[in-house]
């Protein structure tokens, strides 16, 4: 009788099994440029770059077009698109280039995008609608409103706190203490219909500092925010933010990833090594549903600044709310943080050359696709601009939003 191989069996499994851990973290490593991908399919980048726009009896139309024409050729990206608003309105929204490069179909204002970590600033809007109506105190512990926190060091975090990413919450890369969460992490293929269940990427590590201590951005405090929001609200989270923000807003294009379907459609999202590679490769399949509330949501440039204005609609987001979400908030040791981050937003005051242009802002960077949303109070003015690509520094990108703006002051 043949005696079976038992060694070579264990081995060959082990080997298995050790490829099947270790290829998502090899595929998430090859699309941060760490590695070389495996089997890469190029697609050539087009010759003409079609542009759209339904705005084009608008004076100022045929500049804005051919700034983003230039800024998308600079940045080497297969599409943008832009959309600007003003005392509520929007006065202009257009798009450059190909929503789908292999299918040719061009980019338009109704072309949605991933919009990355300017979902923290979404989700904030419900937090404030929740603060002004009493629903939420920033300074109560988070134990006031969810007595089955899965981490009992996140009892005495607050929102304020996690709004403002003082909790001492890790980042997706040193959620060391979580190792299954970590490798959810470089998956990015588990879809999560809840935001509770979602913790578990990283319920299990612990606070880096003494919350309200540090800064450390983090899109877990966000997530986090979203699971008290949902326990405030008495209905999943998203179905709050569609019935307290997108519904009466008529943000029609924005949700999560998973969820949308009809006359929007969704850019395909590609990969050039952050601009630098001649041609595109569509970026592989991911859900993001793990980081809805701080980075999974979907959306266009019209629905960013439908949002962005609706924060200067006194009837919508009160004056008093408006200034405690929109300021630069301080560490226990009464400095304020480094990055003058507020309350899901970012305050800041540019310098263009042309003057200080003082602005609430949000942008984000996502899976083959990044976005940006910026709010300029005094102009009573909102601008957004997006791209299905990524590049280097984010900046690069974002900076359009200057010239943009000032087409329109």
């Amino acid at each position: 009788m043949r005696k079976i191989p038992y060694k070579k069996i264990s081995l060959l499994a082990g080997a298995m099994a050790f490829i099947w851990f270790a290829a998502p973290i090899y595929q998430f490593l090859a699309y941060e440029g760490k590695v070389p991908m495996l089997f890469p399919a190029d697609i050539a980048a087009p010759d003409t770059y079609p542009q759209t726009t339904a705005f084009l009896v608008h004076p100022q139309s045929t500049a804005a077009l051919t700034l983003l024409a230039q800024h998308r050729a600079k940045i080497h990206a297969p599409a943008i698109s832009a959309a600007v608003a003003v005392d509520g309105k929007i006065l202009w929204a257009g798009a450059i280039g190909w929503e789908n490069i292999e299918q040719q179909i061009p980019a338009s204002e109704r072309t949605q995008f991933r919009i990355g970590s300017t979902s923290k600033a979404v989700t904030a809007t419900l937090l404030a609608k929740f603060v002004q109506e009493g629903k939420i105190d920033l300074d109560k512990p988070l134990s006031k409103y969810m007595s089955d926190l899965p981490n009992s060091q996140w009892k005495s975090i607050t929102p304020r706190q996690l709004a403002s990413h003082s909790s001492g919450l890790p980042d997706y890369l040193d959620n060391y203490g979580d190792v299954w969460g970590m490798y959810y992490l470089f998956k990015l293929n588990k879809r999560y219909t809840s935001v509770r269940e979602s913790l578990e990427v990283f319920d299990d590590t612990s606070l880096l500092f003494t919350p309200g201590s540090q800064f450390h951005y983090a899109s877990f405090n966000t997530v986090l925010q979203s699971v008290v929001l949902e326990s405030v609200a008495g209905e999943p989270f998203l179905n709050a933010m569609h019935n307290n923000i997108f519904k009466p807003l008529g943000m029609n294009a924005t949700s999560a990833e998973y969820e949308l379907s009809g006359p929007n459609s969704s850019a395909t999202f590609y990969w050039n090594k952050d601009g630098k590679h001649s041609a595109f490769r569509v970026w592989q399949n991911v859900d993001l549903s793990h980081r809805l509330a701080g980075g999974g949501f979907i959306s266009t440039p019209s629905d960013m600044v439908t949002l962005g204005s609706a924060w200067l609609n006194d009837d919508f987001i009160a004056p008093q709310t408006r200034a405690l979400f929109w300021r630069p908030q301080k560490l226990t040791d009464g400095s304020t943080n480094p990055q003058k981050y507020a309350l899901g937003w970012r305050w800041a005051e540019y310098d263009d050359g042309k003057g200080i242009i003082s602005n609430a802002n949000h942008g984000g960077v996502s899976r083959g696709s990044q976005s940006w949303l910026m709010v300029i109070p005094e102009r009573k003015m909102a601008v957004a601009v997006m791209i299905n690509a990524n590049v280097e520094e984010f900046w690069d990108f974002g900076q359009v939003s200057m010239p943009l703006a000032r087409l329109f002051f």
